[in-house]
């Protein structure tokens, strides 16, 4: 299949519709929550940061979908902006139900160039989403919360999932039909925006430490005392192995993140052996 072909449209448009799933986030089977688990639920401390984002993108993204020229696209867009403002209305509920202190928030403006935000979205989105597959995973392990609370949140990550999968489609599909569908200007285009959503994220970052708040890719430490690098990218690695495998294998998926993942996973698993090649020479020295 041809990237930026009416069949690769076709393709993934429809690949995120119909695997839309209905239902309401006052609906969901919510547990009771009291003592440790309610102290540790409150605890997270990225719950405003996720709130406002999510609120955020549900605007920004259905403005988004109003100035798409194409129907089907325009239909796909319009879907995830409805998925996006439903996280924050979820989030909403969940900070209302468990009274999860957070600061009032502004109200979501339009931007100004809803296309511009909307790639600048889906590349930060790329790289969140790979962080939160693993700290999930993480979490879950250390039985941080009760397993229905899971359950729930495993729906959105998916939603996550198909997001950025449907993103990193559109935007090759949205290339090719302004004649810069050629594979290193498109890798190019994804490399830039790349390093604005990196810069963006250690900027977030360094806020949230100014503000003694854990926050993204650093916030593992809040789910497992002990976590480790090694750790932490193994599990990314595996849990986006896992999301990704489900989708056709004809669609595009993120790259750049779980490749980068990989090499210092690779690196980091030398250590070790080279501080046990030290250690022995060491000794042998002395013997």
């Amino acid at each position: 299949m041809k990237i930026g072909s009416e069949a690769h449209k076709e393709l993934y448009c429809r690949t995120f519709v119909e695997s839309h799933k209905a239902f309401e986030p006052e609906e969901l089977p919510w547990p009771e929550l009291d003592g440790v688990y309610l102290e540790r639920l409150r605890s997270i401390p990225f719950w405003a940061d996720a709130l406002k984002t999510e609120q955020e993108a549900g605007v920004m993204v259905n403005a988004c979908a109003e100035a798409a020229d194409d129907s089907l696209v325009r239909e796909a867009i319009a879907l995830q902006g409805y998925e996006e403002a439903r996280h924050g209305r979820l989030i909403e509920h969940m900070i209302e139900r468990y009274d999860i202190p957070i600061e009032r928030l502004p109200v979501p403006e339009v931007p100004a160039d809803v296309e511009q935000a909307f790639i600048h979205f889906g590349y930060g989105e790329c790289l969140d989403s790979f962080g939160a597959f693993g700290l999930f995973e993480i979490a879950r392990q250390a039985a941080f919360l009760p397993e229905p609370f899971f359950r729930i949140f495993d729906h959105i990550l998916q939603e996550e999932a198909r997001h950025i999968v449907f993103f990193v489609n559109w935007v090759a599909w949205r290339q090719v039909r302004r004649r810069r569908g050629v594979k290193p200007l498109r890798a190019a285009h994804s490399t830039w925006h790349y390093g604005k959503a990196v810069r963006h994220l250690l900027s977030v970052i360094r806020d949230a430490d100014n503000r003694n708040e854990g926050f993204a890719l650093g916030g593992g430490t809040t789910f497992m005392d002990d976590l480790t690098a090694r750790q932490f990218l193994s599990t990314c690695i595996q849990e986006n192995h896992r999301r990704m495998s489900g989708f056709d294998a004809r669609l595009l998926q993120p790259r750049l993140l779980p490749a980068l993942a990989r090499t210092a996973l690779a690196g980091l698993k030398l250590i070790p052996q080279r501080k046990s090649r030290s250690h022995a020479a060491h000794r042998h020295s002395e013997a």
